[in-house]
């Protein structure tokens, strides 16, 4: 029997594969980087002391009521049809193509209604359609 102690052996760390794998990723980054070269561009601007108004497209607002009747820039239509809406519109926009028109509809309006307005524009060729909403704070929704 073998009484004396072992001589315990120290774990040796190796760094040398671990040193290859840091040179062979960081090699692998060098290569694979792209380097962009930004460069610049000397502008002077010009000056202006007073603020221009922006060319802003004239708006038509057409508003339709919760029982489907319509007003084009607050002048109630007669009719409920798509040929009345049209007309409107046709006068309102004299022409210009650039118009836009914000449909500010009731709620509770049927949604042909609101199809009869986008069918309307489309007639008359104005193509610059938006819709008109308020926050639910502003309507009430959500508040006890």
């Amino acid at each position: 029997m073998n009484f004396r102690p072992r001589q315990k052996e120290e774990p040796e760390i190796n760094l040398i594969p671990f040193i290859d794998v840091l040179l062979v990723i960081l090699i692998f980054l060098m290569l694979t980087t792209t380097y962009s070269k930004f460069t610049e561009v000397q502008l002077t601007l010009p000056v202006a002391d007073t603020e221009q108004l922006r060319d802003r497209p004239k708006e038509i607002i057409v508003a339709v009521a919760a029982d489907g009747r319509y007003a084009v820039n607050k002048t109630t239509l007669a009719g409920k049809g798509i040929d009345p809406v049209a007309d409107a519109l046709r006068e309102a926009s004299k022409g210009q193509a650039g118009s836009v028109i914000v449909i500010s509809a009731d709620a509770t309006a049927p949604h042909q209604s609101v199809i009869t307005v986008m069918e309307a524009a489309r007639r008359v060729g104005l193509t610059q359609i938006t819709f008109a909403t308020q926050s639910s704070a502003s309507a009430g929704i959500g508040s006890p």
